[in-house]
């Protein structure tokens, strides 16, 4: 099957982490009935980003992975037939906790996680202070409508994490993410963030001939000092948009893309079949020193 209908669900988030719950099975039952069958939640969508402050009572949103909301999903995937990737909070075991994604296959099967790799540490962004870094490596997973590859927020910065993802097969790259501006910001810097944003991902598609899908959140929080700047997208292999969301709104969105793309353009445009992999070992340095 190379045609896949992809919903995006980019929604507001509340303090109550049974209401954000039941709002993205509702949403996601709405993408079914447009006629999705894979469903991308945004990052950590059963709460409010809590990564604004170092907070340890945040700690107690976390969650066993597979667990309750992935219980929930599951049988929302199996009832409506569609694959459901789910950005959740996991606790681990006692102290030890990561930024987590959850797929779930079509028939309602936990397929597994991947844990987020990059974890970042900015203003209003101390997700250091809650997570540690993925230990699971690079993953793709084979779902009935396709093989995607499933990255998390700060991970989209990275080159290296799309391209391994890709080089192990997968045909989409789905990016969950809550990414915001400060609302003391001036517009042109409001502008020059989103534009970088989302320029890094299309290049993602554009080096490895894959569609790209992009899930962020809407709406003000940290009592009004962050607002998420939406504009969930998506991009064909070439880094062309062939959807754009709007940066204030809840939006559920479904898009078909053709995963059978990836062979023309990789094969007019042959990156994968001139790399230098022979000349990459450089890369593997946190910085090259000269002798």
């Amino acid at each position: 099957m190379s045609k896949v209908k992809v919903g995006l669900v980019q929604m507001s988030c509340s303090a109550s982490k049974e209401e954000n719950l039941q709002k993205a099975i509702a949403k996601t039952k709405e993408a079914a009935a447009k006629g999705a069958q894979i469903v991308c939640l945004q990052e950590l969508f059963t709460s409010l980003y809590f990564c604004d402050e170092e907070n340890y009572d945040n700690f107690l949103l976390a969650e066993a992975i597979p667990g309750p909301s992935t219980d929930a999903l599951s049988a929302v995937a199996k009832e409506l037939g569609v694959v459901i990737i789910a950005s959740l909070f996991e606790k681990r075991t006692q102290g030890l906790y990561h930024n987590t994604t959850a797929v779930l296959d079509a028939d309602g099967t936990y397929l597994g996680k991947y844990r987020k790799m990059h974890i970042p540490d900015d203003p209003a962004y101390y997700e250091k202070f809650y997570f540690t870094p993925g230990d699971l490596g690079y993953k793709i997973f084979k779902t009935k409508f396709a093989n995607i590859g499933v990255l998390i927020c700060w991970d989209q910065w990275y080159p290296e994490a799309a391209r391994i993802t890709a080089l192990m097969g997968a045909e989409i790259l789905f990016y969950p993410t809550a990414i915001g501006w400060a609302t003391s910001q001036d517009e042109a810097t409001n502008t020059e963030q989103y534009n970088a944003w989302q320029t890094i991902q299309r290049s993602h598609a554009v080096a490895n001939g894959v569609h790209v899908v992009s899930v962020n959140r809407v709406g003000f929080e940290q009592n009004g000092a962050m607002k998420f700047w939406g504009g969930s997208f998506v991009s064909n292999p070439f880094g062309s948009l062939i959807y754009k969301a709007s940066h204030e709104e809840e939006e559920t969105t479904v898009v078909e893309i053709d995963t059978a793309e990836t062979d023309r353009y990789r094969t007019h445009w042959p990156f994968l079949r001139d790399r230098r992999i022979d000349s990459y070992q450089p890369i593997t340095k946190r910085f090259i020193d000269e002798d």
